[in-house]
């Protein structure tokens, strides 16, 4: 008889601040629709972390969980071959969380860049409750509770995966007797309860938005908050409105002028999305000669854009009208991710003798 060989598992997720956008799709959730038939998939709606900067609107990260799970799944992501779940129904989450916030030094919490970015970019100033500095934490148990092997992100997030990958070497050293010499994928084989997670990027780690650059002259990446991303749910006239707004080279002002084609968002989102690779060589050559004009080419991504989100946004509406359903597929999630991270919670119990 055959015996059946378990898939390697894989952990990620969202916190859910509104609808997913292109720099999302590219990011990680192309990775993870690729994934599902090899790896046995969890993702994570982590609302719990987004009452850090918005626990006085709870009506908002309700509606904010249901508009990630209409992309979830409108996207591709198949309940049959995946598990989707919001972080508050799987309670462990949050009990390895204090335990781990007892393996990361405070000094260390805050060397972590993305915290500082945070801070920064959302101009909370010292005004920030203590949980938005638990957050980070929070993620570590978000994925060691399901003992992933892999965890596709976006390149913001790496430093909370570097610091999930201390936790857990950490964890193993203290608790069950793993050498520090030991090499990180031998970790589990010499008695550790986590895995050292790899990380797996998109293939475009930091989509640019489609607005100018900032006073240094850097292009921001896409953002909702900064109102210069396109949503997987756009329909085709928004889109065409935010294509044809474009930012291109501020310094061509006809057609006829030669164009820049480096850290120009229009060649971006061309090379990015636009599958016809010959026509897009052709046309930068055209345009770094002038001898094509912008609008031309902002038509042509807004057809290559429209084709490629329209069926999202079809399957998204359809979603729309069966919310039941979507409900029941978080539901049935939350039940088997708690099974995976309730397990994960009595071996850590167990291995920190504290089970009794």
């Amino acid at each position: 008889m055959t015996q059946l060989v378990a898939k390697p598992r894989l952990l990620t997720g969202d916190t859910p601040t509104g609808k997913l956008h292109l720099g999302h799709f590219v990011g990680s959730v192309e990775n993870r629709i690729k994934l599902q038939d090899q790896y046995d998939c969890y993702f994570i709606i982590a609302n719990i972390h987004a009452f850090t900067t918005r626990m006085d609107r709870p009506d908002d990260i309700r509606q904010s969980v249901l508009d990630l799970s209409l992309d979830y799944l409108a996207a591709g992501i198949d309940p049959k071959r995946s598990t989707i779940f919001v972080q508050s129904d799987v309670p462990a989450i949050s009990e390895l969380t204090y335990f781990f916030s007892m393996l990361i030094p405070y000094p260390r919490l805050m060397r972590n860049p993305t915290i500082k970015d945070e801070i920064r970019d959302k101009g909370l100033g010292d005004n920030y409750p203590f949980g938005f500095l638990l957050y980070a934490v929070g993620q570590t148990a978000d994925i060691l509770a399901f003992r992933p092997d892999i965890v596709p992100v976006g390149e913001d997030q790496l430093p909370h995966l570097e610091m999930t990958r201390e936790v857990a070497r950490k964890f193993n050293q203290l608790y069950c007797g793993v050498d520090s010499h030991t090499e990180d994928k031998d970790y589990v084989k010499r008695g550790g309860l986590f895995p050292i997670v790899d990380v797996m990027l998109g293939r475009v780690q930091r989509l640019i938005g489609i607005g100018a650059p900032d006073s240094d002259g850097k292009l921001l990446k896409m953002s909702k908050s900064l109102n210069n991303a396109i949503l997987l749910s756009d329909d085709p006239d928004t889109i065409k409105k935010k294509v044809m707004s474009m930012y291109t080279d501020p310094k061509r002002l006809k057609a006829t002028d030669p164009g820049r084609v480096e850290g120009n968002p229009l060649w971006i989102f061309h090379d990015t999305f636009n599958p016809d690779k010959d026509w897009v060589q052709d046309a930068k050559a055209r345009y770094q000669a002038g001898l094509i004009g912008d609008v031309e080419c902002k038509r042509r991504l807004i057809d290559v854009l429209v084709a490629f989100i329209d069926p999202i946004r079809m399957r998204r509406l359809a979603y729309e009208n069966n919310l039941d359903f979507v409900l029941s597929v978080l539901r049935e999630g939350a039940d088997k991710a708690n099974q995976v991270a309730s397990e994960t919670l009595l071996l850590a119990k167990e291995a920190m003798k504290q089970q009794y």
